[in-house]
């Protein structure tokens, strides 16, 4: 498995997969042929279907420095959903480097043919089985498990990414208005997290604020704000709500939010290597309920419940979001992408309170659910893996054009 710094990474919203990887591999293609004249950048699959939508467009033409011609491909076959070429062009526009990319979700790309690009894997382990049955054997929790193959500079870097989750909150909460894209979608966040309100009981109100944590983020996101992909720009708002929500209410550490966030990272980087983080690979179960997963994670590292229970509660944030589909509405991050983080942030917290009493008589493994995953989304129709053909992202406007034929009479 690749380090954790790998999983979690800072940066830009609104999609990992349709602007951080397309910014990464255009940057790195652009230093390795300096003397360029001018760039082409070919999209294929569902980075041609929503990269206007995710504004993959925007972020090659302002990551190149000279001039780029961008290329929306559509119906040409590809291996892999999000598929990226990128042509190097001398004075004559002849064609001097070619790289094809495939942007793998959050942030990360794989540059076809050319494996020594890839970074080194950091962690002998692939699996979660694999990954318990040696920390049991070492007396190790996941934290120290990292330390152990990453070096303490891990905790140094699950600081900035703890700053960078608590800045998107903060931000997020203090914001009113519509977001860009079209929709005139409103931020609730700031409404959300309004006081206590008359005849609402106290546990009403700690499950609102969980949401607004988890609107702030995802707002933040599809305003292109600063966030972490944890595992994804689209699924960023679930690990930060559920983390700053328990810090908040039970006065946990910044030291316990980082073991916390270590559990997590752990859960999330079995995913992302047995299975994919990719909603145009395996729908939203694989942005959405590898979160659900982390975040269950991270909250049974907090309340420092046992190995079998983390996994527990891993096992059923993602076992309860099989099938989830990823169809956005005009290809924006933005419905049912930011409601959806409030409803997967509860849903992780639910399933940290099942694990609790119930480990002793669960059946199926973390590890049977993600290959369960990874199996269930390859066999999703392509319209509701990210490419807004199918779903929601459909009939959403039906039923707009419907009422307003209705208005019109």
């Amino acid at each position: 498995m690749k380090s954790l710094t790998e999983l979690y990474k800072i940066g830009r919203g609104p999609s990992s997969s349709h602007t951080m990887g397309p910014e990464k591999a255009c940057k790195l293609f652009e230093e390795r042929n300096p003397n360029a004249s001018a760039f082409k950048a070919v999209l294929y699959g569902s980075l041609a279907q929503t990269g206007k939508g995710h504004g993959t467009h925007t972020v090659i033409k302002k990551t190149f420095k000279k001039p780029v011609e961008i290329i929306f491909d559509a119906t040409t076959s590809v291996p892999h959903p999000n598929t990226l070429d990128l042509c190097a062009l001398d004075e004559n526009g002849q064609v001097t480097d070619f790289w094809r990319v495939f942007s793998v979700g959050g942030g990360a790309i794989k540059i076809d043919g050319e494996r020594a690009a890839e970074t080194p894997d950091i962690y002998p382990h692939r699996s979660f089985g694999e990954i318990r049955d040696y920390c049991e054997e070492n007396n190790l929790n996941l934290l120290q498990y990292a330390i152990k193959f990453e070096g303490e500079d891990i905790i140094s870097y699950f600081a900035k990414v703890w700053s960078a989750m608590q800045k998107s909150i903060i931000k997020g909460l203090s914001k009113n208005g519509v977001l860009p894209g079209g929709l005139n979608t409103e931020r609730k966040a700031k409404k959300l997290f309004e006081p206590e309100l008359e005849k609402e009981s106290p546990e009403t109100h700690e499950n609102r604020l969980v949401c607004a944590y988890a609107f702030a983020v995802a707002e933040q996101n599809a305003s292109g704000g600063t966030v972490v992909t944890a595992p994804t720009c689209g699924a960023c708002g679930i690990v930060p709500a559920v983390l700053y929500y328990e810090q908040h209410k039970h006065g946990f550490s910044d030291e316990d939010i980082y073991r916390a966030l270590a559990a997590a990272g752990i859960v999330g980087n079995v995913v992302k290597t047995n299975a994919s983080i990719s909603g145009a690979e395996c729908g939203c179960q694989a942005e959405c309920g590898t979160a659900c997963s982390m975040a269950a994670a991270a909250v049974a590292e907090l309340f420092r419940l046992d190995l079998g229970q983390i996994e527990y509660a891993a096992e059923i944030g993602m076992e309860h979001n099989l099938g989830l589909t990823c169809d956005p509405v005009n290809g924006l991050v933005q419905i049912p992408c930011i409601e959806r983080n409030a409803v997967t942030a509860m849903r992780a917290l639910n399933a940290v309170e099942l694990a609790t009493f119930l480990t002793p008589s669960h059946k199926v493994s973390f590890d049977t659910v993600v290959d369960t995953m990874y199996q269930t989304g390859r066999d999703l129709n392509k319209n509701y893996r990210e490419t807004s053909e199918g779903g929601l992202a459909k009939t959403f406007f039906k039923y707009r054009r419907l009422r307003r034929k209705k208005k019109q009479k």
